[in-house]
């Protein structure tokens, strides 16, 4: 929803990403202006369940103060988990409650550590501590691993369409009709795929543990090669740094953001990146990527 990096451009919104998968709709980071950006795509904040922060500077943040009272304004029921480095709590104070008109919906704030963030029915999100100038996390978001019914396998069973199958796909051997059945021979592993987000930060070794096999690995680049000195001094990496951190930690597919506004044009950065990594896409505003 916003892919430019410390300010807005003319037609690059500042940092938020929205994954949507079956019940969850998460929102990572709420730049300035992302509310309106919502309203474009057409989809009501009202559908948000949880709001992860990578960081605490006002570029990832500010946004935080508007869509609270949208949703508020929106008679929003549901409980907002938000989650973010130390001092999440007080920027909440600050942004929402401290100004008159709190919009008084129920959140839960939750600061947090390295590893398991939460987990849901069908979702396990992780968090590594990134290099940035603040404390800065990058997220995954795994979907939990599946078992497939091996059909062709329980066909000499005459087992085909049963409740019983369930308890397969559940990882427990079962009997059926005097035989027993065991779950590796009778089932499929599906692996889940996997989405990484890592923005704001200098290349670092966790950063590559974190996409690592990641179906789809979201990644800042703001600054060229040629910039290398300012975005070391700036705590940013460049697009070879996200190429590079694809292609070590066996990602499939990089998406390139968070773009300094000193570029009129992405073509270069995606140039830089393919030299290492193949498969580079360079995020635009409201684009969509079923994954």
């Amino acid at each position: 929803m916003g892919t430019s990096a410390q300010q807005p451009t003319t037609n690059r919104n500042l940092q938020s990403t929205l994954l949507i998968d079956r019940d969850e709709t998460i929102m990572i980071d709420c730049g300035e202006g992302t509310q309106r950006q919502m309203r474009i795509i057409k989809i009501p904040p009202t559908k948000i369940t949880r709001l992860l922060l990578t960081h605490l500077h006002a570029d990832h943040i500010i946004g935080i103060a508007g869509l609270m009272r949208s949703l508020g304004a929106n008679q929003y029921t549901k409980t907002l988990e938000i989650y973010g480095p130390r001092g999440t709590k007080q920027i909440y104070k600050s942004l929402v409650e401290d100004i008159p008109g709190n919009p008084r919906i129920k959140v839960n704030i939750h600061e947090i550590k390295e590893g398991e963030v939460f987990t849901t029915k069908h979702l396990e999100v992780h968090a590594k501590k990134l290099n940035h100038s603040i404390t800065c996390y990058g997220y995954s978001i795994k979907e939990k691993d599946k078992l497939k019914i091996n059909t062709s396998y329980l066909k000499k069973y005459g087992l085909t369409q049963h409740p019983i199958l369930g308890t397969l796909q559940k990882g427990r051997d079962i009997t059926w009709e005097g035989k027993k059945i065991k779950v590796k021979d009778a089932t499929i592993p599906v692996l889940g795929k996997k989405v990484t987000i890592i923005l704001d930060t200098i290349y670092c070794e966790n950063a590559i543990k974190l996409a690592e096999d990641s179906t789809t690995l979201i990644c800042e680049s703001t600054y060229s090669i040629k910039d290398k000195v300012i975005a070391k001094e700036h705590n940013h990496m460049t697009a070879q740094d996200a190429a590079n951190i694809a292609k070590k930690s066996g990602s499939k597919k990089l998406i390139l953001t968070h773009f300094s506004q000193r570029y009129k044009s992405t073509i270069e950065l995606k140039k830089e990146a393919k030299k290492i990594f193949t498969n580079v896409t360079c995020a635009e505003d409201f684009m969509k990527i079923k994954i």
